[in-house]
């Protein structure tokens, strides 16, 4: 029966990379999601299922997607340039700046999930939506291809311990 549900366990705190990369693969689903919602509510309009699906990417962007970047600003990051590796600060120092334009994206589209969400608009911004998704995609791509592949090079067990405790700790879960 494993092989037809499959036997691989979700990630947990005790691998923190697993984890960070287990929440891009949430984001993505979630920018997966807002890409149908542009589509439908231009074909179909506003509905109970697209207010659903607002108010559900507004609830992980606003929650989880804010842990997501508290957990590498706060926890992973300092540990990377705490290794002293100048590939991995300066990696850093652009996934900093990046972090400031996927802030200033998500400011931009909240507000029209909200009038989504709550009946109060028809439309959403599609120019305003593919921006957000994209710079999120972008971003996953690095990350998932170059910061945490570096990561489990440099980090030692305790760094990524360290890590993980204080995800889950963030997050109201003892480990």
């Amino acid at each position: 029966m494993d092989s037809l549900l499959g036997s691989a366990s979700a990630p947990t705190f005790d691998d923190p990379l697993a984890m960070l990369r287990a929440c891009h693969g949430r984001i993505e689903a979630q920018c997966v999601t807002l890409n149908r919602l542009v589509t439908y509510l231009a074909t179909q309009g506003n509905d109970v299922q697209t207010s659903q699906a607002a108010r559900a990417i507004l609830r992980y962007f606003d929650t989880a997607g804010q842990y997501h970047h508290q957990d590498e600003e706060q926890d992973l990051f300092p540990q990377l340039l705490a290794t002293q590796d100048q590939a991995a600060a300066s990696l850093i120092a652009g996934l900093l700046q990046e972090h400031k334009g996927m802030e200033a994206a998500w400011q931009s589209l909240r507000p029209l999930l909200i009038g989504i969400a709550e009946d109060q608009a028809k439309t959403l911004d599609a120019n305003i939506a593919r921006h957000f998704i994209d710079v999120y995609t972008r971003h996953i791509a690095v990350e998932n291809g170059q910061l945490l592949p570096l990561a489990a090079t440099l980090l030692t067990d305790t760094q990524q311990r360290v890590v993980g405790q204080s995800m889950a700790a963030r997050r109201g879960v003892s480990i």
